[in-house]
């Protein structure tokens, strides 16, 4: 198997570092990733400009590529630009969960997204902001969860979030309500954002928030391209 890595927390950070470690057990490892930090570009891409894509040396020591741009380009460089037929995308580590309905602001999801864009199997990984650690112990649990239920042949694209201390249960969910506020702080003519965490839990347990912030689940979600609301359409 031919694995691309991304994130959107750049190229050197910690969770990419680990996420390719692991994975290259799994087959051909190559890191396709962001210069710099590019958390919430969710799908954007650059079409007015030219950017840069520079070789780099990486603590891995695998191949890897630096890419001067977001998630969304990483991808497609690697699938599109680079024509190397990569089976797989793997996304992440992401420092923060991407849960909820800010999965839509998430650069780590935008990139998986890309891959199902290209055709291409895409499962992106997250976590708390605290550590990695849980994470890191149970990358080998999910993904033979993926494996063993053959997940990939169901769809082309998988959000997976893992608590910073998961309780070992994988629960397959779907994507749940408003996880952060959006709240800003004015500063003169300046803003910055100023979100804030306003879970609360329901009785819903296949909600992704509820899996992994009450009940410590490694939560597993599909997710599609198709952005239809099909309901209304019929």
């Amino acid at each position: 198997m031919k694995i691309c890595i991304t994130n959107d927390d750049g190229i050197f950070s910690e969770g990419i570092t680990l996420l390719a470690e692991w994975a290259k057990k799994l087959g051909e490892v190559v890191i396709v990733a962001p210069k710099v930090q590019q958390s919430g570009k969710a799908h954007s891409i650059e079409i007015h400009k030219a950017f840069e894509v520079k070789r780099v040396e990486h603590p891995t020591g695998l191949r890897a590529y630096s890419v001067d741009s977001t998630p969304a380009d990483c991808v497609r460089i690697a699938l599109v630009a680079m024509q190397e037929n990569f089976d797989i995308v793997f996304s992440g580590i992401n420092c923060g969960y991407n849960l909820g309905r800010e999965i839509i602001y998430s650069g780590t999801v935008g990139a998986a997204l890309e891959a199902g864009m290209q055709q291409t199997k895409g499962v992106a990984f997250s976590t708390g902001f605290d550590t990695f650690e849980g994470a890191q112990k149970h990358l080998d649990t999910a993904w033979d969860y993926i494996m063993q239920n053959n997940l990939l042949s169901k769809s082309d694209v998988w959000n997976v979030n893992i608590p910073e201390e998961p309780s070992g249960e994988i629960r397959m969910t779907h994507q749940g309500g408003r996880f952060f506020s959006d709240d800003f702080i004015w500063d003169g003519n300046m803003i910055r954002s100023n979100g804030q965490n306003i879970w609360q839990p329901t009785e819903d347990p296949q909600l992704d928030t509820n899996a992994v912030l009450h009940d410590r689940c490694i939560s597993i979600t599909p997710l599609t391209t198709d952005k239809t609301n099909w309901a209304a359409l019929k």
